[in-house]
């Protein structure tokens, strides 16, 4: 005989999801066991009634803010096998070491 202590299935349709997000009680329970109830865990929290809202909320919270762009860009580029040996050799942080270089000569360098 089963008993009803099995672990239950993890939701896999969006229906599914809608219906577990609409039956979720309104506040986290006041249970110091569980991490998602702790105060200084407020501002992680995401309330959601919909899957649509809550895929939107979690894009959000992913973007950069306003006005930050990435600092670098990432290129393909084919450098001489002595030149890569010369700067792995120095250890963690040779990728930075390098762009410092390359940096310091342009700065050296320019027009």
């Amino acid at each position: 005989m089963k008993t009803d202590t099995s672990p239950k299935r993890f939701p896999t349709s969006p229906e599914e999801w809608e219906a577990l997000i609409a039956n979720a009680p309104e506040t986290a329970p006041d249970d110091p066991d569980c991490p998602g109830a702790l105060p200084d865990s407020d501002d992680k929290v995401i309330v959601s009634r919909s899957l649509g809202d809550l895929k939107e909320k979690l894009a959000a919270r992913r973007k950069r803010g306003a006005g930050r762009r990435p600092k670098k860009e990432q290129v393909a580029i084919r450098y001489s096998p002595d030149v890569l040996a010369a700067f792995r050799a120095t250890g963690r942080g040779w990728q930075t070491r390098m762009d410092n270089a390359l940096r310091e000569w342009v700065e050296t360098h320019a027009a």
